[in-house]
């Protein structure tokens, strides 16, 4: 059947981060990311059109609506609407502070912007870290250009929220600890663990003080060559990529 109106203007709602967290629920767009997707999360809902439909004769969800492009379009949140909207169920995540002994592991003090998130997300999956602790402040993992910037990775890569200072403050004292600062110690000359973690801070402030002071290594990315006048400071995501793949290039 096709989508109803009430249907349209459910799945528009959904960019609200009040709707989402009442209804523990999310938006993804797109053949690709909602094949990814599904298999890790619940699926509650799918509008797509007739050819894909047919296409995936084994879909599992709990609701499925044959739709028109036009319809799609009436119902979509990005500027340049594809053949499927989906709506998931949010994970229920289980924060285990435990995990940062045995794994390496991010966190984010603010990040507030959803491309940076999401492409710290899908960094994250590429070097095969598997778990993100975010700060209350640091934008909604589920926000759609959050999860569209995702490329799917939010299947493989878990977030939790909590409330950092705190959670940092409990880890084991060996725990290492590791935090981006321009006057940190160069990178490169450091030495580096495969477990711990690794927090990368808010896109203009960096990490807070009160973090700061639970920090026990302190890096620094240097530039090239050292002395030569360049840019402030790096993107936040660059910035995690480029200390991911140090860390795992020295596995």
């Amino acid at each position: 059947m096709p989508i109803s109106k009430n249907k349209i203007k459910w799945i528009r709602s959904l960019e609200q981060k009040k709707v989402r967290r009442e209804e523990r629920v999310f938006v993804a767009e797109g053949p690709k990311l909602i094949g990814d997707l599904l298999g890790y999360f619940h699926c509650r809902y799918i509008a797509a059109t007739a050819d894909w439909l047919t296409a995936h004769p084994t879909l599992q969800a709990d609701e499925i609506d044959t739709a028109t492009i036009d319809e799609i379009e009436r119902a979509s949140l990005l500027k340049a609407p594809q053949h499927v909207i989906a709506i998931f169920d949010q994970r229920t995540e289980q924060t285990d502070i435990s995990v940062i002994e045995h794994q390496l592991c991010i966190a984010l003090d603010d990040v507030q912007d959803p491309g940076n998130l999401g492409t710290i997300i899908r960094i994250a999956d590429w070097f095969g870290i598997e778990h993100i602790f975010c700060s209350q402040g640091t934008v909604d993992v589920y926000s759609p250009k959050v999860v569209q910037a995702t490329m799917g990775a939010l299947a493989r890569v878990h977030l939790h929220y909590v409330a950092l200072p705190e959670f940092i403050g409990k880890l084991k004292d060996e725990v290492p600890v590791y935090g981006t600062f321009l006057d940190g110690k160069n990178i490169y000359d450091q030495p580096l663990s495969t477990t711990g973690l690794i927090v990368m801070g808010n896109e203009g402030n960096g990490i807070t003080a009160e973090v700061r002071k639970l920090i026990n290594r302190t890096l620094y990315i240097p530039n090239y060559p050292i002395g030569r006048e360049t840019s402030e400071s790096l993107n936040v995501a660059v910035a995690t990529a480029i200390t991911c793949a140090e860390f795992r290039r020295r596995e």
